[in-house]
């Protein structure tokens, strides 16, 4: 295996890795931050319009975290910044 093998290879398990682990953990974000609406819906129930909003806002900036993993993931793998390195002479 040459050099370019090896760092395509390790960038796309690299990519697979952090997609994965960028994903798993916004949505334990966001089923805690529903399950904690939720409970507060249930002590004040004449707070919704508050509540909801708020929850409807944190859920947004939780899903942006996961939003912003596949963005690097994806120019990890069609624009790897390594392979530059590896093809100079």
């Amino acid at each position: 295996m040459n050099d370019i093998t090896i760092v395509v290879t390790a960038s796309t398990v690299a990519a697979a890795l952090a997609i994965a682990l960028g994903v798993f953990f916004p949505a334990l974000a966001m089923g805690r931050a529903i399950s904690q609406a939720l409970d507060a819906l249930s002590r004040q129930p004449e707070a919704e319009k508050s509540i909801s909003r708020t929850l409807f806002i944190g859920l947004a900036m939780i899903e942006s975290l996961a939003i912003y993993v596949l963005v690097v993931v994806l120019i990890v793998l069609f624009r790897n910044p390594l392979l530059e390195y590896l093809l100079k002479p």
